[in-house]
């Protein structure tokens, strides 16, 4: 009886042809770049001169740079925003930055999370200077998780100190810092006032309540 011939397909070799897979998709690029100071001590050009370049050799048309000269602790930044939109808008098929500490300096959740709403939408990211931060490398999956470990660790500590922090404050006393404070609301000085024939617009802004609350008091 004949053998038959199966090929055999290692798992790298899957990896290599997904990733050839998705390189081919692409196209245009956007670039990400940013400094943390707008004194001119930094400067974002040094950054996207190398971008340029890089997409030159790909073969990569540029079709958006998106720069800004703010602090990456938070997503609060207008090219920053701009940038997304776009990328839901489809407008571009990857997003190129420096270093990812350039795409964000929020924690690994937050930066995470930006990076799989760049995913959810359709397009690739790659860091220039980190070869594993590339959504189209055989690696992806792996660096996902490892961030998306290190991430959820990272709410695991940020629960543990909040709780560690309000059980000290429990033990010393000091309950007024928890929360925020109850507003004191004088009842019968609201009723008192209606019954005079006052609007609730008019008790809720003499008393300082809204609107709701007043009506809720007086009815």
């Amino acid at each position: 009886m004949a053998e038959i011939s199966v090929p055999k397909c290692s798992l790298y070799d899957t990896l290599v042809a997904a990733m050839k897979q998705r390189i081919a998709t692409i196209k245009r690029v956007a670039l990400y770049a940013r400094v943390s100071t707008k004194d001119g001590r930094q400067d974002t050009e040094n950054q996207l001169i190398a971008l340029r370049e890089y997409c030159g050799k790909q073969g990569w048309e540029i079709t958006g740079e998106y720069v800004d000269h703010e602090t990456g602790g938070t997503s609060k930044r207008p090219h920053f925003q701009r940038m997304f939109a776009d990328a839901r808008a489809r407008q571009f098929d990857l997003v190129l930055f420096w270093s990812l500490d350039r795409l964000s300096r929020e924690g690994v959740s937050a930066t995470l999370n930006h990076l799989e709403r760049l995913t959810a939408a359709g397009v690739n990211w790659r860091s220039f200077t980190e070869e594993y931060l590339d959504s189209c490398g055989i690696f992806r999956d792996a660096v996902l998780s490892i961030l998306a470990t290190i991430a959820k660790q990272e709410r695991v500590r940020r629960s543990e100190r909040a709780a560690a922090a309000i059980a000290r404050l429990r033990r010393a006393g000091h309950t007024e810092h928890l929360g925020r404070p109850r507003l004191v609301v004088d009842r019968a000085k609201a009723r008192q006032l209606h019954e005079q024939g006052l609007s609730v617009r008019k008790i809720a802004g003499q008393m300082g309540l809204s609107i709701a609350t007043a009506h809720r008091i007086v009815r």
